[in-house]
């Protein structure tokens, strides 16, 4: 794997990486390997600024020289004359003309020794072969080339003047200036970045290779002058931006304008807005893979860090009509009388008007363009190799050689620049900002429209270098924090030194001199030196170990002013970085994820238990021969019915190397479902069938501890029962389709799907439908459809009353005969006549324990299913009493699975408003208002003709269920008739023969000797609770959720069936 470029410090794939599961596991194994993800990369990075003083037409001018490079002037700057221009703009042609990966000291004037040397020329003797044996580069050069990214800094875009200003910014100036710079940049680049702070505008863009990789962009205004509020506005300031680069590298950049004015309280004023901006900007906190720091970041956190714009530091100490005399003379070429007259001499009157140039080539930037250009410089595809060498007659002589040479005069007046002493003097860009050498024409103040005359106003300003491009690296803040910590430890030896009366010892080597720094930085001649701040710019190579660890190198190709650009007094200045760094390649990173994921996960899952889940079944072919299947396939039972249980097993097996406990536990449900899921599913532990063949299935509990090795068996039974569930599987709005979840303590979870389809069935199912279903039942209704789902009532009726209600009704009739025909013949055999309300009174049954109890009521429901007899069902051997309670139940299931009952809602509501004092009488109506209350309910119920046979089916079932079972003689009967009994007790009624006492004395009898009292007790009490039962399933009404109330709804739709039942007579 390639290693350029990186930190000694980085672990390598070799070394070993903690795999213990920790939350932050696999982001620290990730980052372990880092090597194998980051490669090196290089980027150009091109920063301009310009003040263009709110001046018209100065947009038009950003594609000119921002983008294509024009507008330089040559003779004014000997380093860019170097440069072939007359092929190539100096700022395009300069990507061939610096080696970024040098490590040495380079000048931008020397740049043009290195053109020629390709990146295939190089080989530092690594192994740039990937993995699978492809070439890999050794950088990667993001955007071919060219630039990568465009940074760039307005000032005054709108004007500064107080009543003009506004504490918003309009967005109508900022997309002026965005659609201005689009125009001109290639097609592809993404704004990153765009911020305005009224007269201050930063925008960056990026070329989409590099846009895919930066992340984590905060822009920040701080707001200083005379409007500044809260550091939020002000007519000046700076507006940064933080990006990141390949998960990496930190940038930031800062365009700022600063206090103008040439007086002391103007530099001071400006000092102290650099100092507000530094303390005020805080960006937003970086978010790591999804993590959110606490803090945000500061200036100093960066990596590399770009500060530009209108600082505004002037020159003095000199007399500003000398500077502009010296300056013009250079301007005019007349400053050195050896030379030639040169093509481009100045008027008479000093100013070189803005015009196209006479040969129509306006490379050099005279033509103002009257478009925005879109054809970037960078874009040019020549081949260098064809490429001509130059004479060397044709290089210029080192310029700081002679004393004629444009350059000797900037080296005169840069010692008197403002910003170099406030350096100095340690009052602003003291913290390791750097610059390079400046070898151009200061860029402040000109005529608007000329190329080299300066102030001719009043005030006649003396030229200055206002507009400037700072940098700094995090080695030269480290540097610089390093160097302040060393003079304090210094000082306080000193003064330790004079505190023990030694301070005289200069003698001795080992004592320290003394040292004062604020002497050595005081406003003394030697402030003005140069030659120190020169040897510490002119290493424009910079090597920086970043915040994650990564070794990144920056180079400065090309720092200089568009001379030519004539529509604001400013002249802009343009930078040209390259950018090495170290950068996550995306792919790579996510290769090494998935296998730190990987075995991270396969490790984990060594040392925690685990479980493998079976499902045993048995084929159709043979029963001897078993299939196991894995659990996560899950377990399909095939057709399910109503009442029909089914069961299968699963084995869970411990296949871990640790003891594993586990258990079923419930599915999580969705925070907004508050509805409550059928229980159709049930499960239970038993012994393993597999080590304990046909032994008990005994349920062992609901957690199960294992040992490695050990097994254990899990039953699943199906069995739907919920009236409620079976009505939407009717309707085919629920499925048999569940998931159960196995949870293992410490492990993970193991989820089983359970499947199963539904058989339609007649109970669930409204009287409506029931009367529509053909002869064969329903099973013939569904084949018939090829479907299930609910019956339309726009279908023809086949019947009016539903057949399986007639089926169970007979059978009920015919096996009450024969449980007393058996009763006569067998003397053993007692019929329960004390339980009222039997065979219909769940807690009266004597057989529901039976153990072919199930099969017996499934067997009568496949009946009704498919049409077929019910008693024909039941096997003969089975004793008539139990039958009579399996179907006396299978009935009622029934009655209660119909939706609308058989006295529907709408009926019930029109019997209580015809009847409003039902059930109050509590059963002691005379015949004569039990015949009306009879006639009233047969009136409503006429008015639906189906209904009203079903119900009269049902009663009269009833009654002759009760002269089986509780008979009563002619002489009782008239007894019953006429009796005027009190209320009866409900549950403490007694059948002996001195419970005749319970009549009033009031009552009509015949002679006792022919009356047997207790039966008609007897009779009384099994009629009140049969229709009690039958009552509240068969009607239907919303009953309140009040218990008083409840009941005694119940007891009007008990007293509307206790009226059919009784009869007058025998």
């Amino acid at each position: 794997m390639p290693s350029t470029n990186r930190d000694p410090s980085v672990t390598s794939a070799s070394e070993p990486v903690d795999v213990s599961t920790t939350h932050y596991s696999l982001s620290r194994a990730v980052n372990a390997r880092k090597a194998e993800y980051v490669r090196p990369h290089r980027i150009r990075v091109k920063i301009g600024t310009w003040n263009v003083a709110n001046c018209p037409g100065t947009d038009k001018d950003l594609a000119s020289w921002f983008v294509d490079g024009k507008g330089v002037e040559p003779q004014f700057d000997v380093n860019l004359a170097r440069l072939n221009i007359s092929d190539n703009n100096p700022i395009a042609d300069s990507k061939n003309n610096t080696d970024a990966n040098s490590q040495t000291s380079t000048k931008i004037g020397d740049s043009s020794s290195e053109t020629g040397q390709s990146e295939q020329g190089r080989s530092d003797g690594r192994d740039n072969s990937t993995q699978g044996g492809a070439e890999e580069p050794a950088v990667r050069i993001l955007g071919d080339g060219k630039v990568g990214l465009y940074v760039l800094g307005l000032q005054e875009i709108v004007s500064l003047n107080v009543v003009q200003q506004s504490f918003y910014a309009d967005p109508s100036v900022t997309a002026k200036w965005q659609d201005a710079l689009e125009a001109a940049l290639p097609k592809g680049y993404t704004l990153v970045a765009s911020h305005q702070l009224i007269g201050l505008l930063l925008l960056i863009y990026a070329s989409p290779e590099v846009a895919a990789t930066i992340s984590n962009e905060s822009s920040v205004p701080v707001g200083t002058g005379i409007l500044g509020l809260l550091g939020y506005m002000g007519n000046k300031g700076a507006v940064s931006s933080r990006i990141v680069l390949g998960e990496t590298t930190r940038l930031v950049f800062s365009n700022c304008h600063l206090a103008s004015g040439h007086d002391q309280t103007s530099l001071d004023r400006r000092c102290w807005d650099y100092n507000k901006i530094i303390s005020s900007t805080k960006f937003a906190p970086m978010n790591q893979g999804g993590v959110v720091e606490d803090e945000g970041e500061k200036f100093g956190d960066e990596d590399f860090a770009f500060w530009f714009g209108d600082l505004n530091f002037r020159v003095d100490g000199l007399p500003g009509e000398d500077i502009r005399r010296l300056l013009t003379l250079h301007a005019r070429g007349e400053y050195d009388v050896s030379k030639k007259d040169t093509s481009e001499r100045l008027g008479d009157d000093g100013v070189i008007v803005l015009r196209n140039n006479e040969d129509g080539d306006g490379s050099d930037g005279s033509r103002t363009p009257g478009m925005v250009s879109r054809e970037a410089s960078f874009d040019n595809d020549g081949d260098d190799d064809n490429s001509e060498l130059p004479d060397p007659d044709d290089f210029v002589p080192d310029p700081d050689d002679d004393p004629a040479s444009v350059q000797a005069t900037l080296n005169s007046l840069l010692p008197h620049d403002q910003l170099r002493r406030m350096m100095k003097q340690r009052k602003a860009f003291h913290e390791g900002w750097r610059e390079a050498p400046i070898t151009f024409l200061p860029t402040y103040k000109y005529d608007v429209g000329t190329i080299g005359l300066f102030d001719s106003s009043e005030k006649q300003r003396a030229p200055s270098w206002c507009d400037r491009i700072l940098y700094r690296t995090r080695a030269d803040v480290r540097e610089y924090e390093k160097k302040c910590n060393d003079e304090s430890d210094a000082k306080k030896k000193d003064e330790e030194m004079k505190a023990r009366g030694i301070d005289k010892a200069v003698d001795d080597e080992s004592v320290l001199f003394d040292y004062d720094p604020s002497t050595e930085s005081s406003t003394s001649d030697l402030a003005y030196g140069y030659d120190e701040y020169e040897d510490d710019v002119e290493e424009n190579t910079d090597q920086v170990v970043t915040r994650e660890g990564y070794v990144d190198k920056l180079n400065v190709d090309i720092y200089t002013s568009h001379q030519r650009i004539m529509s604001s007094d400013h002249k802009p200045v343009a930078a040209l970085f390259t950018l090495n760094y170290d950068a996550v390649v995306p792919e790579l990173k996510a290769k090494v994820h998935a296998e730190v994921a990987k075995e991270l996960d396969r490790a984990e899952n060594e040392g925690r238990p685990g479980v493998t889940v079976l499902v045993d079944r048995k084929d159709t072919i043979g029963t001897d021969d078993k299939h196991v299947a894995e659990g996560s396939e899950g377990v399909d039972f095939g057709e399910i019915g109503f009442l029909r249980r089914a069961s299968r097993s699963l084995t869970i097996a411990n296949t871990g190397r640790v003891s594993a406990s586990f258990c079923f536990v419930e599915k999580p449900s969705l925070l907004d479902d508050q509805t409550k899921s059928p229980k159709w599913l049930e499960v239970k532990f038993v012994p393993s069938l597999i080590d304990n063949e046909g032994g008990s299935e005994d349920p062992l509990g609901t957690e199960i501890t294992l040992e490695p090795g050990e097994t254990v068996s899990a039953v699943i039974q199906v069995d739907v029962h919920d009236l409620a569930h079976v009505r939407a599987l009717n309707d085919e709005t629920a499925q048999l389709e569940d998931v159960l979840v196995l949870r293992v303590t410490d492990g993970r979870d193991h989820f089983i799907p359970i499947r199963a389809t539904w058989i339609p069935t007649c109970f669930g199912r409204s009287l409506e439908e029931l009367i529509r279903i053909p002869r064969g039942g329903i099973r013939a209704l569904v084949e018939q459809r090829q479907r299930g789902g609910s019956i339309p009532y726009t279908s023809e009726v086949h019947k009016s009353s539903p057949s399986e209600l007639f089926k169970l009704i007979e059978a009920v009739e015919t096996l009450a005969e024969r449980v007393i025909a058996d009763e006569n013949m067998l003397e053993e055999w007692k019929v329960p006549r004390d339980k009222p309300g039997w065979p219909f009174d769940a807690s009266a049954w004597q057989t529901t324990q039976a153990a072919d109890h199930d099969e017996l009521r499934a067997a009568i429901v496949v009946a009704l299913e498919e049409d077929k007899p019910v008693l024909e069902t039941i096997k003969a051997d089975v004793p008539s009493l139990k039958r009579l309670e399996v179907v006396s139940e299978v009935l009622l299931l029934f009655l209660r699975s119909m939706p609308d009952g058989v006295v529907t809602a709408p009926l019930w509501a029109k019997i209580e408003q015809a009847l409003p004092g039902l059930g109050s009488a509590g059963g002691s109506k005379t015949p004569a208002e039990a015949e009306r209350d009879k006639t009233v309910v047969l009136d409503v119920l006429s008015t639906a003709p189906y209904y009203n046979i079903s119900f009269v089916f049902l009663t009269s079932m009833l009654t002759r269920v009760a002269n089986e079972l509780v008979p009563l003689s002619r002489d009782e009967l008239e007894a019953l008739a006429l009796r005027r009994p009190a209320p009866v007790p409900k549950r403490s009624l007694s059948f002996r023969r001195g419970a005749a006492a319970s009549f009033s004395s009031s009552s009509s009898f015949p002679a006792a000797g022919a009356v047997d009292q207790a039966a008609v007790l007897r009779r009384v009490a099994w009629e009140r609770r049969a229709a009690e039962i039958v009552g509240v399933a068969i009607c239907r009404a919303a009953l309140p959720a009040n218990a008083r109330e409840r009941k005694a709804g119940e007891e009007r739709m008990r007293a509307v069936v206790e009226v059919f039942v009784r009869r007058d007579g025998p």
